[in-house]
């Protein structure tokens, strides 16, 4: 039942003037949000919400490396900023082990919230303990963009199987047309755990690199590590577009969509919008193919949710939970289907909506999606055996400061501030002073 009619039904009860409004009890809360385009999507039909229950929303809308901050910041604090977080596969459980976010168990209860239609692995993701901390409006793995029209006037046949990573970079330099305003390839250069680590977790992960080994001592200097970001950073130099290390999804996404970029190893999430003639320049001409692979096929698709989670601190659950059960409903999913298109529709989170026939129709790429999210296994993502669980971020409360020490120092290798081997020897040496700290090793 929504606060609204609970609150309705109270008023009667307690006899109230007839035809008190919903309003007379209205809260606003206030939402953090990351400027990603399915957010952008959820704050435009936001007021069917707010005009059904009577309730308002205050957004903060951020950068992602900004939200993070602030999120993580007035969580650890309990300052009670907001109301509604949007936080991921990495925060969720550990924010909600340590008693920071409000459980909602109770959705399960919900017969017409359906919280079972909600992929297990998906569920899974946003829990701790037993308990669920959050409720997904997207999930993604990583996946190859490419431009069907610019591979067949090279004459580059379309992989059908799984290519390396050495090839992928063989095609990328084949594509790269700077003169004509064509980048061989768009890849994350902007330092951060989520940002520009996303990607390059994946590419480590696929020339056999791990973060630690079984007994938690940093892995950064490690010639798998070295490998991984010589290839990267040659890759962006001699095939990307300028300026690349102040790049990171939005942008390559923006990049991608105007035409600019041959080829993208990015979010899955990002296929509606880029198939999407009302938003994409290359809407007709956009493919996709598996993320490259190289030593090791394994990790080499990160898993990742965005997600909506009330933080402990919060004064207005009630009215809180019952904009996560809207905002993550198939009711929500419809709203976007007929106001957007079903091709816009978040994806890889419900099956009932993967499975809608105007979902399908739409978007026939949907399935390959939810086969490929659905085939991520995070406790096993390495080549080797690792201590950890977690694809492109490691699960534990320390990864958040040394990914980002990391990407700051791999994004100043790219940069051409240092060299590969200060980046990596620099990422070790704050790796091990901090995993030291924890208490990980002696």
């Amino acid at each position: 039942m929504s606060i609204k009619r609970t609150l309705l039904t109270s008023a009667v009860g307690l006899g109230l003037t007839a035809g008190i409004s919903a309003s007379a009890w209205a809260e606003e809360i206030t939402v953090a949000t990351v400027n990603n385009a399915d957010m952008i999507t959820m704050q435009e039909l936001a007021p069917m919400w707010e005009e059904a229950t009577g309730n308002k929303i205050n957004w903060v809308v951020l950068e992602e490396n900004v939200l993070r901050q602030r999120t993580t910041t007035d969580i650890a604090t309990n300052g009670g900023s907001f109301d509604v977080m949007f936080i991921g596969a990495y925060e969720t459980p550990i924010w909600g082990a340590k008693g920071w976010l409000t459980p909602l168990d109770d959705f399960a209860e919900d017969a017409d919230y359906d919280l079972e239609d909600i992929f297990p692995l998906v569920r899974n993701g946003l829990s701790a303990e037993g308990h669920l901390y959050a409720v997904p409006l997207y999930s993604e793995t990583s996946f190859t963009f490419y431009r069907t029209d610019l591979f067949e006037k090279a004459g580059i046949e379309v992989p059908t199987e799984q290519i390396t990573y050495t090839e992928f970079a063989e095609i990328a330099a084949k594509l790269h047309d700077p003169d004509n305003g064509i980048y061989g390839t768009c890849q994350r250069g902007k330092a951060g755990w989520g940002e520009n680590m996303a990607f390059v977790g994946t590419v480590a992960n696929a020339f056999g690199a791990d973060w630690f080994d079984m007994d938690w001592n940093p892995q950064l200097d490690s010639p798998e590590w070295n490998a991984a970001i010589h290839y990267y950073v040659d890759l962006m130099t001699q095939s990307g577009p300028p300026g690349a290390s102040a790049n990171g999804h939005n942008e390559n996404r923006a990049l991608f969509k105007d035409g600019k970029c041959a080829t993208w190893v990015d979010a899955t999430s990002a296929a509606g919008d880029v198939r999407n003639p009302d938003t994409s320049s290359v809407a007709d001409v956009t493919d996709f193919f598996k993320a490259p692979k190289q030593e090791t096929d394994k990790g080499t698709g990160w898993f990742w949710s965005w997600a909506l989670a009330i933080p402990a601190s919060s004064q207005k659950v009630d009215t809180a939970k019952d904009f996560l059960k809207w905002a993550t409903s198939k009711e929500y999913f419809e709203a976007v289907g007929e106001t957007k298109g079903w091709v816009a529709v978040p994806s890889g989170t419900r099956k009932s909506v993967e499975e809608d026939p105007r979902r399908l129709e739409a978007a026939p790429f949907a399935t390959t999606i939810v086969d490929a999210i659905l085939s991520v296994d995070p406790a096993d993502p390495t080549r080797d055996p690792v201590p950890y669980t977690g694809v492109q971020f490691v699960a534990i409360p320390e990864f958040q400061g040394i990914g980002n020490y990391v990407g700051q120092q791999i994004a100043a290798a790219l940069a051409g501030q240092s060299t590969v081997e200060e980046a990596l020897a620099n990422s070790q040496r704050f790796a091990v002073r901090e995993m030291t700290k924890a208490g990980y090793i002696k």
